[in-house]
């Protein structure tokens, strides 16, 4: 089969939630891309070289030959209709209510939970480091989370909607800033935020992390 040139712009320590959900996507597709790393320490995301690449001058950006875009749900989007199923594994639900719920959960999940991303940062995820406990607001932020699990995820169900989509990864994504942390979760919900962990493509995201955390301290 003949692929398409594809790129992956990230950040460059692999710590961007949104950048993990195109790669997630992209491994999920079968695929083949490469990576290429943008410095957000030293806003290379800003210097004349990317802002030609990306017109929000952020990451993640798709490229795949001359077209290029960016924002991680409608790059997933894009990347469902791209490549569409059965030759390709899907990334929204078949069911069209379904793919409308996995978007508003997409939609939700980055527009909203400022206190929690805030005081549970990808730090937690991707580094393993431990932060003061929540504020009040960061409180109510994970409790509104827990309690819109609850309520979507069926007893015994690893999946939101009975078979893997996008939206589940990026959703055990805000978990686990809190389950990695130990910061108290329902049995239930910290069991779905750790079965999603466990999927191939995320523990390959997971991977380049912690590449990329060695070679930081090695000094590459």
């Amino acid at each position: 089969m003949n692929y398409p040139l594809v790129t992956l712009w990230s950040d460059a320590c692999f710590f961007s939630p949104y950048a993990m959900s195109v790669f997630v996507a992209l491994s999920e597709k079968g695929v083949p891309f490469s990576l290429r790393r943008v410095d957000l320490d030293s806003d290379e995301q800003l210097a004349e070289p990317y802002r030609q690449i990306s017109l929000t001058r952020r990451v993640p950006t798709l490229q795949i030959g001359d077209f290029r875009l960016g924002e991680s749900s409608a790059i997933a989007e894009y990347l469902d209709e791209r490549f569409p199923a059965p030759e390709y594994e899907r990334l929204y639900p078949r069911d069209g209510e379904k793919r409308a719920k996995a978007r508003e959960i997409q939609a939700w999940l980055r527009s909203d939970f400022v206190a929690l991303r805030q005081e549970r940062p990808t730090e937690v995820l991707f580094a393993g480091e431990t932060f003061a406990p929540l504020s009040i607001s960061a409180q109510q932020s994970a409790e509104k989370l827990i309690s819109a699990v609850e309520r979507l995820l069926k007893p015994g169900q690893h999946n939101l909607f009975g078979e893997w989509s996008i939206a589940d990864t990026d959703l055990a994504v805000m978990l686990n800033r809190l389950v990695l942390h130990g910061d108290a979760v329902p049995d239930a919900v910290a069991d779905y935020a750790h079965f999603q962990w466990q999927r191939a493509s995320v523990q390959l995201w997971l991977s380049e992390s912690s590449k990329s955390a060695v070679n930081d301290t090695a000094g590459l």
